[in-house]
């Protein structure tokens, strides 16, 4: 799971503190991230490397004894309202967030899309909600704050389940129709107001799939900062309508394509590589009670990032 960065670790209390010449700095453009390869292994700029680069600088977080801060874009004082040109520095580019799904170095690539998770924060707060004025950071702690009507406003975490539906040796996939993610994924979404995580769960199987679910159980959590979510992972049995069929996760493809079930969503006929390597995890998470198992949290979450 993204956050599974041991033996390093991750301290995320707020510190009011200015970065030093060797601390590393988060420069983001919409939805890239600056970056050099060193090796097979992304390296971010520190600041010395921006010494010449006017900007905000936000303290985030540090993992060990290193210490991470976000380039802002946008100054806080109100006669400041365009952003800065995107920082240029040789040897550095811009690469697509998605990178840090896959990127070897696993606690850099969890720094990087945590940090763009509050990139996106404070972008979206510069000015206040409530009147208008122009917000300002706290000191004490990671918030906003407006110095007219004294709005508060803290880093936006949106809660979402999402769900392994199992019979027997088959579990559920689905295939969001129209989306530029084409891989099969779990059943996902977001809580809505006034209902708890198992019931979103029985409102998102029926929402995508038209099918009911029993012996909902909850199995662990993790941050997925893609989508600014904290994502719940359950599972749960049965439900399957009659006449319904799903073919061996771990059988070998089939020329079959996907059957449309329901607006925007797809059951899976012929499994993927991805499929399989879930079918073989499913043996081991059947009795929650017992030891660990791998996580089986995919990446195709609704909606998607």
């Amino acid at each position: 799971m993204i956050q599974d960065i041991t033996p390093r670790i991750y301290h995320n209390e707020y510190k009011d503190l200015q970065p030093k010449d060797n601390d590393f700095i988060l420069v983001f453009h919409e939805n890239k991230v600056l970056v050099r390869y060193q090796g097979e292994k992304l390296r971010y700029p520190t600041l010395a490397e921006l010494r010449e680069y006017p900007c905000t600088y936000h303290y985030l977080f540090s993992i060990d004894n290193f210490q991470y801060f976000l380039a802002s874009p946008f100054s806080f004082a109100p006669n400041f309202e365009e952003p800065l040109p995107p920082v240029t520095l040789c040897g550095y580019s811009y690469e697509d967030i998605r990178i840090f799904r896959t990127a070897n170095s696993r606690h850099t690539a969890f720094a990087g899309i945590t940090a763009h998770h509050l990139f996106g924060w404070y972008q979206a707060n510069r000015f206040c909600g409530r009147c208008g004025h122009h917000m300002q950071p706290d000191h004490k702690e990671r918030m906003l704050f407006c110095p007219k009507c004294r709005n508060m406003v803290y880093p936006r975490i949106s809660p979402a389940v999402i769900v392994g539906v199992t019979k027997g040796d088959y579990i559920l996939m689905s295939k969001y129709a129209g989306r530029t993610y084409t891989n099969y994924a779990l059943i996902a979404g977001f809580s809505e107001i006034g209902e708890s995580a198992e019931q979103t769960v029985a409102r998102e199987v029926m929402e995508e799939v038209g099918l009911k679910v029993k012996n909902i159980r909850y199995y662990k959590s993790q941050p997925w900062s893609f989508s600014d979510t904290l994502l719940f992972g359950f599972f749960a049995k049965n439900g399957f309508r009659p006449g319904f069929s799903l073919r061996e996760a771990a059988a070998q493809p089939a020329p079959a394509p996907a059957a449309e079930v329901s607006p925007g969503t797809a059951i899976m006929s012929s499994p993927t590589e991805h499929t399989q390597v879930i079918a073989s995890s499913l043996s081991r998470v059947r009795a929650p009670e017992a030891a660990a198992a791998e996580p089986i949290f995919t990446t195709g979450k609704n909606p998607e990032p």
